[in-house]
């Protein structure tokens, strides 16, 4: 394979810039310090030179396959984040030393390749680099860490321990079985099956983990969700008017909620209008706020329209203009707002208790057919010994299916598409 390299820190002038160098012949940069390699994985200050010039000062750190980052040989940079330099350095990379500017993941990619990191780990670096909130850093970091893969690994091993019994059944098909294989199969598979199942049912927290929780502010025209949701978002994020329904399409705001990713959906005044877009706009807000987790009533009176759910939180608008403030609150002047705050994060942070590993929906898809599949075969195992061939075929699929999530079989498809999203130095 080629050698490549690439900037492993953001482009521009920086104090300390780092370049990433990965190949069979990333050692041979020896030439360029005019000095022998450092230690492995010691850091050590060297001149970079060229034709007796020196180019830069830097540290250099060198790391030996398989215990690197990519599994290859590599060498990291660090030296100063001058344009000049790095374009300097660029250029030695390229022309003398005929190496190849890496493509976006191809380090990461080259992990998977030589089995440093599996694809679900690969995945938890993503959103580890795209974490906004404390809550996000820690399950992406548990997924980098390789749990769900280790849970993925003991169910392939029993699956595969399943098959081993099943077929040894069937090369005795003309000859007495020496062993009844059933109790011990079906044992195996159901605590598979009893595994998933965790999983799968808590699988719905950690996506909204990743992606962000939505909490929806609803109620009638004029009572103050728009000024609410500015008075959150610390700017003028929805344009607000004394005059019924400005809001017309549902409006979005992210926010950090004491570590909890949270959209919060500001949406039409619910009224009857003689309006078509208006009531669009209404439509669009029922059924975003339904499909919402978490409703915030803001009116005097309820919608009935829109029934109220255990799970909603109703308060009153305007309190800045009333006597009595309880349940009330102003997105003018910010009274009740921090209770309000307050009672969100205590529902939302209830939820994540039950958070699991499943955190993307190709997690989910693989996991359910190899669920799906699994409770067939039990049903199969239950019929007796002439249905054994097709308990060991809906076994192979399970394991099929389960492989994907850790990129054992082919799964060039969305490979792509993964890598595609990580900077060049990644």
């Amino acid at each position: 394979m080629d050698t490549i390299f690439a900037l492993a820190t953001a482009q521009g002038k920086a104090g300390v810039s780092i370049i990433r160098i990965s190949g069979q012949a990333a050692h041979d940069l020896v030439k360029l310090f005019a000095e022998p390699l450092p230690k492995a994985r010691v850091a050590t200050l060297r001149n970079l030179k060229h034709e007796h010039e020196i180019i830069d000062q830097a540290f250099v750190i060198r790391f030996d396959k398989p215990f690197s980052y990519t599994g290859e040989n590599m060498i990291e940079l660090q030296c100063h984040g001058s344009i000049a330099v790095i374009a300097k350095l660029f250029k030695l990379l390229t022309e003398k030393y005929g190496f190849r500017l890496a493509e976006p993941g191809e380090f990461t990619r080259r992990a998977l390749e030589n089995g440093r990191l599996d694809l679900m780990q690969i995945e938890g670096l993503a959103d580890l680099i795209d974490a906004e909130t404390e809550i996000q850093r820690r399950q992406a970091q548990r997924s980098l860490s390789g749990v769900l893969g280790k849970y993925v690994e003991d169910w392939r091993t029993k699956l595969i321990r399943s098959i081993a019994l099943i077929e040894a059944t069937l090369d005795f098909s003309d000859e007495e079985v020496p062993v009844n294989v059933t109790p011990e199969v079906d044992k195996l598979i159901c605590c598979v099956v009893k595994d998933i199942s965790c999983h799968l049912s808590n699988a719905k927290v950690s996506e909204r983990i990743r992606n962000g929780f939505e909490v929806a502010i609803i109620g009638p025209p004029n009572v103050g969700k728009s000024t609410l949701v500015n008075f959150l978002a610390g700017r003028d994020a929805v344009i607000t008017s004394e005059f019924a329904g400005t809001t017309r399409d549902v409006i979005e705001v992210k926010m950090d909620l004491n570590g909890l990713p949270v959209t919060i959906l500001d949406t039409a005044g619910l009224r009857e209008s003689n309006e078509v877009i208006e009531n669009i706009g209404i439509e669009r807000a029922k059924e975003r706020a339904d499909l919402a987790d978490l409703r915030i009533f803001l009116s005097d009176t309820m919608n009935p329209s829109v029934p109220l759910k255990s799970s909603d939180i109703w308060v009153k608008p305007k309190a800045d203009q009333r006597q009595k403030k309880a349940d009330a609150i102003s997105g003018i002047t910010g009274e009740g707002i921090s209770e309000l705050l307050n009672q969100i994060t205590k529902i939302l942070s209830t939820r994540t208790q039950s958070t699991g590993l499943i955190t993307r929906e190709r997690h989910f898809n693989a996991i359910k057919i190899a669920f799906d599949v699994l409770t067939k075969s039990l049903v199969s195992l239950s019929e007796g010994p002439e249905q054994y061939e097709f308990v060991a075929e809906d076994l192979r699929l399970a394991i099929r299916s389960l492989e994907s999530l850790i990129g054992r079989i082919d799964t060039e498809d969305f490979l792509n598409d993964i890598f595609s999203s990580f900077c060049l130095g990644k």
